[in-house]
């Protein structure tokens, strides 16, 4: 790793607590070397002292190194088997669930649990934590805006019910909105709730080391009940799950097992 770089890692670590030597090197520093040629500056260097000089420069940062494309039910079929065998057997034990979406990016994420959910269970009865390190992000699923395009794939009955167009955006209504509370998290960095029944987590470990996977998933499969589920992405098949004490339930779907 160049002396730049290597720097520049530190000193991001120091100001933000975000530790960019748990990404893959080179994906980061792709993608941050063309932030920093479009500001204009020549070296992570002085594209610290930028980020240091104006906030919208660390903005800008924060939202290039964060992976923020998604969409309303985005593979679609895993959804369906969400809605027809994950959740069908954890609301058998218990009338309310503890779910948590992490990495929820502008919100679609949540939103589909909540809608999907709705179909077994009040909306006034769901409550989603929904986290991002993005502030900017955060915002943006707070409003509940969006385009045509992140729709593509969410069913006409749904769009229907949940949503309003407006020109060429949609809302989505304020009961659905009601179910979700995001909040700041680093899941490099910041500690976990506890006694999730369903953690999703999807398209984001991609982007990590081989080191910081194996650290978040111990810390996903501590922050299950017995009998949890970790929902995880198409590109982030776990291999060996039962070191974290989880097993396949589905085709990218670990339940928490009791290994003795």
């Amino acid at each position: 790793m160049d002396q730049d770089y290597h720097q520049f890692i530190v000193q991001i670590k120091q100001k933000t607590g975000i530790d960019l030597s748990l990404y893959k090197e080179a994906q980061m520093k792709r993608r941050l070397t063309s932030l920093y040629q479009k500001k204009g500056f020549s070296s992570f260097k002085e594209f610290y002292a930028g980020i240091l000089a104006d906030s919208q420069i660390l903005n800008e940062f924060l939202d290039r190194m964060t992976i923020n494309v998604t969409e309303f039910f985005r593979n679609h079929k895993r959804w369906e088997v969400l809605e027809q065998k994950i959740l069908p057997r954890l609301l058998a034990n218990k009338k309310k669930l503890k779910i948590w979406s992490a990495a929820s990016s502008t919100g679609e994420e949540p939103y589909t649990i909540s809608m999907i959910l709705s179909k077994y269970i009040p909306l006034n009865h769901i409550s989603i934590l929904a986290t991002d390190i993005d502030e900017q992000v955060l915002a943006a699923a707070q409003a509940g805006i969006y385009s045509e395009r992140s729709l593509a794939e969410i069913p006409s009955s749904l769009l229907s019910k949940f949503f309003q167009k407006e020109g060429n955006i949609y809302k989505i209504n304020e009961e659905v909105k009601k179910t979700v509370d995001f909040r700041k998290l680093n899941l490099l960095g910041d500690p976990f709730g506890q006694n999730f029944d369903l953690i999703v987590c999807r398209n984001v470990l991609i982007y990590f080391t081989e080191e910081a996977k194996e650290e978040l998933y111990k810390k996903f499969s501590t922050s299950l009940a017995d009998g949890g589920v970790l929902f995880v992405g198409s590109t982030e098949q776990i291999f060996n799950p039962r070191q974290y004490e989880l097993e396949v339930e589905d085709t990218f779907f670990y339940r928490k097992v009791n290994i003795l």
